[in-house]
């Protein structure tokens, strides 16, 4: 590994952080909760959530990485496939809040863990999936 391979090692993981951390607080800005007071006062289901949402996004921004030739590139894959996610999120909501009486979020927000399983599990689903199309 040469002297720019270390740099630009740098530049995207940094630029990867960056967005992933963006792309949390926006998460964030829909639920009906604060995920950093609930994360402090040790809500385990917001922080399985929190965590599972973490690992969906890193793994398409990985994928994206491993495949794009330009750092831009990744990035807007990993933003666009976020977008993808909230939205994979917010119908699975509504129709297990329709059809099954669940509400994820509020489950999430009394710490049932079980929830936060579930809300986080339809991230790590969609992302192996949109993963498995950038691969």
């Amino acid at each position: 590994m040469d002297f720019h391979n270390l740099v630009s090692m740098v530049v995207w993981t940094v630029s990867g952080a960056v967005l992933l951390c963006g792309l949390m607080f926006v998460d964030s800005l829909f639920t009906r909760y604060n995920d950093l007071e609930e994360l402090k006062a040790g809500n385990l289901a917001v922080t399985t959530r929190f965590v599972l949402k973490l690992v969906a996004q890193g793994y398409i921004l990985s994928s994206s990485i491993a495949v794009a030739s330009r750092l831009g590139n990744a990035l807007i894959v990993s933003a666009v496939s976020f977008v993808l996610l909230f939205v994979l999120e917010k119908t699975a909501e509504l129709l297990l809040g329709k059809w099954g009486k669940v509400d994820l979020d509020h489950g999430t927000q009394l710490g049932k863990v079980g929830y936060g399983l579930l809300a986080g599990s339809l991230h790590v689903t969609g992302a192996l999936i949109i993963g498995a199309f950038i691969r």
